[in-house]
């Protein structure tokens, strides 16, 4: 069982507090993404779980075992880093064998796990072949496959899939999820492209500054932000932000319409996703700036009460920059937050 425990790890750099007290369990076999921007920690907390760095303070257990004490080779851990790190003067074959006969494994056992694993990643082909034959597709193939033909408990990716063009990203993304639940692995994958955290994770721990603010289902992420850090993260484009007042019995005053929402009298923040509006008689007040055709729809950015707010709306529809459209959000879409706390309110 690889069940991975962070408990209270924080990481400073100097004066630098590059994490704050991190509280994370990974359950077995699970595929959590840690998503973020630049900056906001994830790639250091994948590297203190490696052993590359040393946690301040904290500890990192897996299947029941403190390991943070242990060296990297030690912890069950198999790494895929961005730039590949596959060796040139070697074989595909040797590329993937690399670390078997680093562990001294005999001969046939290293060719056992060499060719599961290019057959699991579709490289079973090229393992005669050197790394400056090959393209940049099929040089990740061949860095995942060495990291699984280790049999790691954990295997960890660092923005795996980066340098790759946008259509074989895609292709990537569906086999690298179909490979790792195929070999039961738990798997921790890095990226600040919220696309492959939607579509590959079983969960997201969202960072920001340091800390982790929300960790759930890519579904439960999406539709429910916990923070408006969140909100505003996820989604292409994110979500509208509008102030709204109480008016009394969870009635709220947004940008002039009455809307129903939580029975509150304190200012809150009112939250839609662009996809959540429709053209109605009764509604938002927006008029449209900007109208991009995207094939099956129409992104319009508006302005509604002097802020800037975005629609996504049926193609069909005949919208042009100037027309004042009244847009209504689907009730049980909207999402309130606290300006103060920047919490979400239920």
């Amino acid at each position: 069982m690889a069940v991975i425990e962070i408990k209270n790890v924080a990481k400073r750099f100097g004066s630098y507090q590059a994490l704050h007290d991190i509280n994370l369990t990974i359950d077995d076999q699970e595929f959590m993404v840690l998503l973020g921007a630049s900056g906001c920690g994830k790639s250091t907390l994948l590297r203190i779980i490696a052993g590359l760095e040393t946690q301040t303070t904290g500890e990192v257990w897996i299947g029941g075992r403190r390991i943070d004490h242990l060296p990297p080779k030690d912890r069950g851990i198999a790494m895929v880093f961005q730039n590949y790190a596959v060796f040139p003067h070697l074989t595909v074959f040797e590329n993937i064998g690399f670390g078997l006969r680093m562990q001294k494994l005999p001969n046939d056992e290293v060719k056992r796990r060499v060719e599961r694993t290019a057959e699991l990643m579709h490289i079973e082909q090229l393992l005669s072949r050197y790394s400056g034959e090959l393209s940049g597709g099929q040089r990740q193939r061949v860095a995942v496959a060495r990291a699984l033909a280790m049999e790691p408990d954990v295997i960890l990716m660092d923005e795996p899939l980066s340098n790759l063009d946008a259509l074989l990203r895609m292709e990537m993304r569906a086999e690298l999820k179909g490979v790792l639940a195929e070999s039961n692995t738990t798997a921790i994958y890095v990226t600040h492209d919220q696309v492959e955290a939607m579509s590959m994770a079983d969960r997201i721990s969202v960072m920001h500054e340091g800390r982790i603010v929300q960790a759930a289902s890519p579904i439960e992420v999406y539709r429910d932000p916990a923070e408006r850090f969140v909100a505003g993260f996820i989604g292409n484009p994110p979500m509208n932000f509008l102030p709204a007042e109480p008016t009394g019995a969870g009635q709220w005053r947004v940008a002039g319409q009455t809307l129903k929402g939580p029975d509150l009298n304190r200012p809150l923040e009112f939250a839609i996703r662009p996809e959540d509006m429709t053209l109605s008689d009764a509604g938002l007040k927006a008029k449209a700036k900007v109208v991009e055709p995207l094939g099956a729809h129409l992104l319009v950015t508006a302005e509604v009460d002097g802020t800037l707010f975005r629609a996504v709306l049926d193609s069909d529809l005949k919208v042009s920059p100037g027309d004042v459209l009244t847009l209504a959000p689907t009730p049980d879409r909207i999402r309130w937050f606290d300006p103060k706390s920047h919490h979400a309110v239920q």
